[in-house]
């Protein structure tokens, strides 16, 4: 497990993006080899999306050969609707890039079948060979996509109903009217996420300190879903300066004083640097 310590949110972004960036250039997608990246919605993706697609502008990365899975979307809620996770994905990100529609892959929230519809998406995952990189932030209460409290951690892609908290803290999309929000959602499950072969998860601001606490220092525990990926062998948690508020000082200090180390996983490789 690798805790990378920013200052702030941008820096996390940034970070991340190159993370991500790095990831598409050493593996080479082509043709017959594409790379499968998990992805999530949110306000914490947003900077992370922004570098990505200056980087594509710049002429630094492809996602021609690019799949993406995203982690979850509302269920009820019209594909076209400015805050359905469809919307999202578009507005934020595949619409100022080079990926292909048809390889991109969204739960779809309207399915006749919604059970069906999450047994497909975790075929579609294992099709295309599993997730190389599975991107994740989470919610002040250590809900990773929407495995909230008290998920199982051996969990698949389901329907799940949303918690109280959630509903609320998402109501800020909807205006701050409660009766828009949708109450239920299709999700990937915490065992989805932690198949993939390396997972980032990006935690960002004061607000989301206790879950990066119970997250870094404390054991495993349904309770707090983002603790499972402790024990995932390749994980890579992003976070700023605040969001450290509550872990102990020599914990900050162990990770920080491997900065050194962890910040050449960032650095342009050899391929980008003679383009440049």
């Amino acid at each position: 497990m690798k805790l990378i310590i920013l200052n702030d949110y941008d820096q996390a972004s940034e970070w991340a993006a190159k993370y991500i960036r790095n990831k598409i250039l050493l593996f080479r997608p082509g043709p017959d080899r594409y790379l499968t990246l998990g992805l999530p919605t949110g306000s914490t993706p947003m900077g992370c999306y922004k570098k990505l697609i200056e980087y594509y502008k710049m002429g630094q990365i492809s996602f021609q050969y690019v799949k993406t899975f995203n982690m979850d979307e509302y269920v009820g809620l019209p594909r076209d609707h400015p805050e359905s996770y469809h919307s999202f994905m578009w507005n934020h990100l595949f619409k100022h890039i080079d990926i292909k529609a048809e390889n991109t892959h969204i739960l779809d929230g309207n399915a006749a079948d919604l059970q069906v519809e999450c047994a497909a998406f975790e075929e579609k995952i294992t099709a295309a060979g599993g997730i190389e990189l599975f991107v994740g932030g989470i919610g002040p209460d250590g809900h990773i996509a929407f495995n909230e409290p008290g998920s199982s951690l051996v969990s698949r892609t389901r329907v799940k109903t949303l918690a109280k908290d959630t509903i609320m803290a998402n109501a800020r999309f909807f205006n701050g009217d409660l009766s828009k929000v949708p109450t239920m959602s299709l999700t990937v499950g915490v065992g989805t996420v932690m198949e993939a072969k390396e997972v980032m998860i990006i935690i960002t601001g004061a607000h989301k300190a206790f879950a990066l606490y119970k997250a870094i220092e404390e054991g495993v525990n349904h309770m707090w879903t983002v603790s499972a990926f402790q024990q995932h062998p390749q994980t890579v948690f992003v976070c700023d300066e605040d969001a450290t508020l509550e872990l102990r000082v020599k914990t900050v200090k162990y990770f920080k004083g491997m900065m050194h180390v962890h910040n050449k996983l960032v650095e342009p490789p050899p391929s980008l640097s003679k383009k440049n």
